[in-house]
């Protein structure tokens, strides 16, 4: 009996000849050298300072920094609260990056953003750069408690307004297909109206432009896919085709406007 039981147990050699090798790791993609952005932001937030210094409340810094996704092509998006009103969009170079700076009077965003489709999904996630009496950090606070609300729904009126500025565009290009290059730029319109339209339908907050195609691919598996062959097609045909699904897709329970004739 114990002869049989020993016989059966693999010796160390049998084991070893039976392991898969395990390959290497791949070597990560170098990292951004993140002190060097944090000096830049700094560098940027003291030209705000001294900019507005006099009426500044607040300065937040948005986009891919705000969010720690900084890649080697990333700028530095600063929104700058000031006292009063101010409707400026500045940008400035610090060292080898723009720096993407809009200025508004904080009781104007604040009031902009009980109704804006983008200020709460861009404004959630903000870091605090500068604040005076906790106004950015209040209105970072609104914009999650809207954020969490979701967006308001579309009215038919909308829905069917989004469908013609989509097919109208995806027309103008079919039009002009004897002409690629325009019809290839008449074609991404159509794509961004699109995809604003996904978000609209679909009562989701917009997110941000590198993250649309792997969004739509994880809410709607059909439509995420036809969009990977309208970003990749080598040939205006190919893409004219694949819009034409992607409309018929996203627009399949939106009525054609009313005719008058």
């Amino acid at each position: 009996m114990d002869t049989e039981r020993t016989s059966t147990i693999p010796t160390r050699e049998e084991l070893q000849s039976e392991l898969v090798p395990v390959p290497e790791r791949p070597e990560p993609p170098e990292p951004v050298n993140e002190p060097a952005y944090e000096e830049i932001v700094a560098v940027a937030l003291r030209h705000v300072r001294g900019r507005r210094g006099g009426d500044l409340v607040s300065v937040l810094l948005a986009g891919s920094g705000a969010r720690r996704a900084v890649t080697a092509h990333s700028d530095v998006d600063l929104i700058a609260l000031v006292k009063g009103q101010a409707d400026v969009h500045e940008i400035v170079r610090v060292a080898d990056r723009m720096a993407d700076i809009r200025y508004y009077g904080h009781r104007e965003l604040e009031e902009e953003l009980a109704y804006s489709p983008r200020l709460p999904s861009l404004l959630r996630k903000a870091r605090i750069l500068h604040d005076h009496d906790g106004i950015g950090a209040k209105l970072i606070e609104r914009a999650n408690n809207r954020f969490r609300h979701g967006p308001p729904p579309a009215s038919m009126n909308e829905q069917i307004r989004l469908k013609a500025e989509c097919f109208h565009w995806l027309g103008k290009a079919q039009d002009l297909a004897d002409k690629p290059a325009t019809a290839q730029y008449l074609l991404m319109i159509f794509f961004d109206d699109l995809t604003n339209a996904f978000f609209r339908l679909r009562g989701l907050w917009p997110t941000a432009p590198v993250d649309v195609p792997r969004f739509i691919a994880s809410r709607d598996a059909a439509l995420g896919e036809l969009a990977g062959q309208f970003l990749t097609a080598s040939t205006l045909p190919e893409r004219l085709n694949c819009g034409r699904d992607m409309a018929n897709l996203l627009f399949k329970d939106v009525p054609n406007p009313a005719r008058i004739d």
